[in-house]
């Protein structure tokens, strides 16, 4: 399987979830087919830190509609945009993980 995690959700809502728990709680888009258990891992051994608690969800993408031009003639045509799930770590008290410190980045 390929890469567990995609990527952070920083937002403004996991910015109150993080204020309101007492154990640090941060978001990750995870793979499809990761289950909670390779996340907990994942997390722990990229960020060194040990995890409490791994709550997912599944969001499904929503049906388009398009509208393509061939020979000169609008076809209209349907797609879908790709299904994620999203994952919500929460670690054991004192620990956290800084997404903003300049350390982690290589350039």
């Amino acid at each position: 399987m390929n890469e567990i995690l995609i990527r952070p959700i920083l937002s403004e809502k996991m910015n109150k979830l993080e204020d309101k728990e007492k154990n640090k709680s941060y978001a990750f888009k995870v793979n499809v087919k990761a289950n909670k258990i390779e996340i907990k891992n994942a997390v722990e051994t990229k960020f060194d830190v040990k995890v409490a608690k791994v709550r997912t969800m599944n969001f499904f993408g929503k049906s388009k509609q398009m509208t393509v031009r061939s020979g000169g003639r609008a076809i209209r045509t349907t797609g879908k945009k790709s299904d994620w799930k999203k994952a919500i770590v929460s670690l054991i008290e004192g620990e956290s993980i800084d997404f903003y410190s300049s350390s982690t980045r290589e350039n």
